[in-house]
């Protein structure tokens, strides 16, 4: 299992900078965690490290944000999904950029089977555990490439 500890919410933006190296168009990342984990300041680093400049914030009312960088990034919170088929999220699932998908177990049918799970855990005030899941060996040789 890969995962790390950081200590700071800087670092965790640090990660998703470095992370972002990695990533190709059509990639879907799901992000879980507690409310407060720090998903939304993981994407903000993953933002950054794609070129993208404008202030990234969690789309939880919007349900999806787009960004323009190297690659187009489409930030999804779909917390207060309950209808997963009325929402026409799959069509960012087939496209041009990166995915990055908050709570995602509300729409399971959705998520490709290559994808890659990142589950952030909040140990204390500034430290997180995160853990990367490779589904699928595009996201299997990615993690065993990837160091932080």
């Amino acid at each position: 299992m890969n995962y790390w500890i950081l200590s700071s919410p800087e670092e965790t933006q640090r990660f998703g900078k470095r992370l972002a190296e990695f990533l190709q168009a059509g990639d879907v990342l799901t992000l879980s965690g507690d409310l407060g984990a720090g998903k939304t300041t993981f994407t903000k680093g993953l933002a950054v490290g794609l070129g993208i400049t404008k202030l990234v914030n969690s789309p939880t009312y919007t349900i999806v944000k787009e960004y323009t960088g190297r690659l187009p990034l489409y930030h999804m919170d779909v917390y207060r999904i309950t209808d997963e088929e009325d929402i026409g999220l799959d069509d960012y699932f087939d496209g041009s950029g990166v995915v990055v998908v908050e709570w995602s177990e509300n729409i399971k049918s959705l998520i490709p089977d290559q994808h890659l799970e990142i589950q952030i855990e909040r140990l204390n005030e500034n430290q997180r555990k995160i853990i990367l899941i490779p589904h699928q060996e595009r996201f299997e040789r990615m993690c065993k490439e990837f160091n932080y």
